[in-house]
């Protein structure tokens, strides 16, 4: 049976019914008036391939050829009712023409709306508006429906031949505009018989072309996708941005409360030839210039209690952290956190500023105290944020799960014990034995898991805090977790301000280290000098952001709510 014709099927990634009498044959350039190609494009566009009879979308090669020479024929004629004569129709890439007219999809709205009904047209009104083309309905050669979005919103784009200001060049121009193009528009605002509030070209600026397929509204669901090209989630699912949105106002909410109650923004740096302030595995780097070794910081803390010992004595800093550890649904190598210290005050007046901070934010973000959380067994529960946050001892917690007295968890003679309950409970514990990684282990099974409402675990022995205080308890400092969902996150304690026992912990740790634990901390000498002159009693205060977030936008990954996230190489 002898194929059909050409002309008889239309096909199915065809825009319209002109690209078949192009797509037979490679497109050359209308031999007068000619066209010189534009700057931003390719000389001489790649020539269509003869349109072969298989069914389905193009290859990205054949869809790429087919926008360029579309767009290669646009006429470079100045655009008609502009105040910049420089503004061209057929310029690919131009600036934006009359700046000062545009107005916003929403503002366009508010200001016109009210003022047209079905089939009236404000014929003595002009408008400008731009925004980036998702939608495009074609009504035969000489009426085409186009909608656009900027920001959340939305406008119809009426293209009238009758009405367009370059009439012998519309069906170049109309040919050339696609979907997933950033375009300005110039026109009458109005309503059209159904009642749908338009702007009724009279040009078009094509700003910004789309020489790639546009993803459909959610339409991309493969999560390699979505992280390795942000732009496309973005633009085809609306929650990625909404995501972002609510994370930056979470940030702005951090920052709002703290500015509100005296405390100062400060910068710390991320390069230091030492990273410390937490027991993590840091990046190294190389800085040529002055031939020395640095590492990536993995806190802030050490750098902002010294801000406390000349003077500033509330502090805090927003910054990225990057530890040189695993990745799963909670952990980023480079991450969001929030760090503050006060000086002349109390772990129970941080405990109150805490529930308050996170209230705040919590309402502020989600519009209520509070938020759905769901378990990785799929479970749903309601975290209220409302309430006063439990508080659990982990010593008694800890002896209550495992049903008999615990040995002295700050000496390492209680190791073999202690490892003996974690067999007993079929809990492993990687080496190198400390007794931090093993008391660690312990909580993370045994108490975590309770912790789905806000909850502070408190009572961390010395061993746990290189850092802190002890409290009045002997070998316990003062210090609280907070864990929501089961996870951690913040952390505060008294910060340890005797310079004496501060050596000897960081030597304790530095022994941990030489047995092969490389996320503990080493030796520390020019801070336990800055310790020498004198820290006020002080609170220092962590929060984990990007947990945060993820838990108001009910995202279940870390990679949900981080724009972009640290991911295999492709090859892998």
């Amino acid at each position: 049976m002898p194929p059909r014709a050409l002309h008889a099927r239309r096909l199915p990634w065809a825009p319209c019914s002109r690209w078949l009498a192009t797509a037979a044959t490679p497109v050359a350039t209308p031999a007068a008036p000619a066209a010189p190609p534009p700057a931003a494009l390719p000389a001489a566009p790649p020539a269509i391939p003869a349109v072969d009879v298989r069914l389905g979308a193009p290859t990205e090669h054949e869809y790429l050829a087919f926008r360029t020479s579309r767009l290669s024929l646009l006429p470079a004629t100045t655009t008609p009712s502009t105040t910049t004569p420089s503004t061209t129709t057929g310029r690919m890439y131009p600036l934006l023409p009359d700046a000062d007219s545009v107005v916003s999809l929403s503002d366009f709205r508010a200001r016109f709306a009210h003022r047209c009904e079905a089939t009236q047209w404000l014929d003595d009104e002009q408008a400008s508006v731009t925004g980036r083309v998702t939608v495009r309905r074609d009504s035969g050669k000489h009426l085409v429906f186009l909608g656009i979005e900027r920001n959340g919103h939305s406008l119809q784009v009426l293209i009238n031949r009758k009405f367009w200001s370059a009439a012998a060049d519309f069906a170049t121009f109309v040919d050339a505009l696609g979907v997933g193009d950033v375009i300005h528009v110039r026109g009458v605002p109005g309503r059209t018989r159904t009642g749908e509030l338009s702007i009724r070209a009279q040009s078009i600026d094509i700003l910004a072309p789309c020489l790639h397929r546009f993803p459909k509204k959610n339409s991309i669901t493969n999560d390699n996708l979505r992280f390795r090209q942000r732009y496309l989630d973005m633009l085809a699912n609306d929650k990625t941005i909404a995501t972002f949105m609510t994370r930056s106002k979470i940030i702005r909410e951090i920052r709002s409360f703290l500015d509100n109650r005296g405390f100062v923004e400060v910068e710390t740096p991320i390069l230091s030839p030492m990273a410390g302030g937490a027991n993590a595995r840091p990046f190294r780097t190389r800085m040529e210039a002055l031939d020395m070794d640095l590492e990536l910081r993995i806190a802030p803390e050490l750098y902002l209690k010294q801000l406390v010992i000349g003077g500033m004595e509330k502090v805090y800093e927003m910054g990225k952290q990057f530890r040189n550890e695993g990745i799963d649904v909670t952990h980023n190598p480079e991450f969001t956190t929030c760090e503050f210290y006060e000086a002349y005050t109390t772990l129970p007046r941080v405990m109150s500023l805490t529930q308050e901070m996170l209230q705040s934010i919590v309402v502020s973000a989600a519009g209520s105290s509070t938020v759905p959380w769901v378990s990785p067994s799929g479970e749903t529960h309601t975290i209220d944020f409302s309430k006063p946050f439990e508080c659990i001892d982990i010593t008694t917690a800890l002896e209550a799960a495992i049903g008999q007295p615990l040995p002295d968890l700050n000496d390492n003679a209680s190791i073999p014990a202690l490892l003996q309950i974690c067999s007993e409970k079929h809990i492993h514990v990687r080496r190198p034995h400390s007794l931090a990684r093993i008391i660690d282990h312990l909580v993370s099974e045994l108490i975590e898991p309770q912790c789905i409402q806000p909850t502070f675990l408190m009572g961390q022995p010395l061993s746990m805090s290189p850092l802190a205080k002890e409290g009045n308890r002997p070998g316990i400092t003062d210090r609280f977790e907070l864990f929501i969902g089961t996870k951690e996150y913040a952390n505060a304690y008294v910060e340890l301000n005797d310079p004496f026992e501060q050596r000897r912990r960081f030597s304790l740790q530095k022994a941990d280290k030489d047995l092969g634990d490389d996320e503990a901390q080493s030796m520390d000498d020019a801070f336990c000098v800055a310790l020498e002159h004198g820290l006020p009693p002080t609170v220092g205060w962590g929060l984990g952001v990007d947990r945060l977030c993820m838990l108001v936008t009910g995202s279940p990954r870390i990679r949900d709510v981080i724009p972009f996230p640290v991911l295999k190489p492709e090859e892998q």
